[in-house]
């Protein structure tokens, strides 16, 4: 049974190597920041996912302790990886694109990026800096 976890620790350690390969060379070679985006987001966090599972795997089977950290570390991962990534990206599409280049949504409805709604989060301070002349 130990060679069918050993194999299993191995198979999970080369599939990180190649996300992780697949993201830092994303990242290094696609063209724009957006593109750019979906490697370190997606394949980067699949790698380190697989890499913390092997973790796990091995110490419960070889180490003969159940560790909850890596789980915890990988969910936290899976979780805010991609909020980190659109709000990157929501953030780029602020600061390079206008509302007449942005592509129909489909719904009828503006981007929330650029709507002209107050956000929840507005309490009017980026008005009363315009008005005031700040």
């Amino acid at each position: 049974m130990d060679l069918f976890f050993e194999i299993l620790v191995s198979a999970l350690l080369i599939i990180s190597g190649i996300f992780g390969f697949v993201g830092s060379y994303g990242l290094v070679k696609l063209p724009e920041p957006m593109t750019r985006l979906h490697a370190p987001t997606k394949a980067a966090t699949l790698g380190v996912g697989a890499v913390l599972m092997a973790s796990v795997v091995y110490f419960a089977w070889f180490g003969g302790r159940v560790t909850w950290h890596e789980l915890m570390i990988t969910l936290f991962s899976f979780l805010t990886a991609p909020i980190t990534g659109l709000m990157i990206a929501k953030a780029n599409i602020h600061l390079q694109w206008t509302r007449e280049e942005l592509p129909p949504t489909g719904t009828g409805t503006s981007w929330a990026t650029k709507s002209d709604r107050p956000s929840l989060m507005d309490d009017g301070a980026d008005s009363r800096l315009t008005h005031e002349g700040d």
